[in-house]
This record gives structure tokens, C-alpha cells and sequence, in this order.
């Protein structure tokens, strides 16, 4: 952990999509209330492509769809300084819901 006291740890290799992280996100940042500071540790910079169902084979790889980054087990997510151990353990919590992965709460 580089800058708060309190971190949210991957158990688990994933990607993680931007509408993920932005959401939880919003998670940590409702349960904190204007409490507290929020430093997001990764970032989508993995494009990815989709193309339409009920398509032929070829053409090329389709249009771009969304982000994502790619996260190894033992990366921090998120970090927050400045409030108790209690809530940051749950808006850790609420904010794992919205991931793909397991994950752990770690502290300094």
C-alpha cells in the first residue's frame, strides 16, 4: 500500500471492467459521505472488441466495446485514509459486491 491506511486486496486474476470499478467506486464514496480520501490503484487501459451477434465468420474483429484492466492476485484496488477501521471495512465490503473477483480487506 502506497498512500492510505486502509486497502481492498484481489485474492483472485481478473479482469475488471471500467462500469465495475466505477462502481464500486460509487460505493466507497456513498459510504463515506465526504469522509476520508479514495485512491483508485488501477486502470482500464485494455481495450476490447465485440462484434454484433448473428454474424458471419471474418470480417475483422468488430467495434470497440469497452475497458478493461487486467488485475493479478495481490494487487490493491482501492485505498482510503482518514476514517475508522469499522467503515472502511464496510465500504470495503459494499464495494467488493460490485467486483468480479474475491477480494480482502488489508490495513497498514
Amino acid at each position: 500500500m502506497a498512500f492510505g491506511a486502509y486497502g481492498l486486496k484481489a485474492s483472485e486474476s481478473s479482469w475488471v471492467k471500467m462500469n465495475q470499478i466505477e462502481a464500486a467506486r460509487k460505493a466507497i464514496a456513498k459510504h463515506l459521505q465526504k469522509g476520508g480520501k479514495i485512491w483508485i490503484r488501477v486502470f482500464p487501459d485494455k481495450p476490447r472488441t465485440a462484434r454484433s451477434p448473428e454474424l458471419c465468420m471474418g470480417g475483422g474483429a468488430g467495434g470497440l466495446s469497452h475497458f478493461v484492466a487486467p488485475v493479478e492476485a495481490g494487487r490493491i484496488l482501492f485505498e482510503i485514509d482518514g476514517v475508522s477501521e469499522e467503515t472502511a471495512k464496510e465500504a470495503f465490503r459494499l464495494a467488493s459486491h460490485k467486483l468480479p473477483r474475491k477480494t480482502r480487506f488489508v490495513k497498514r
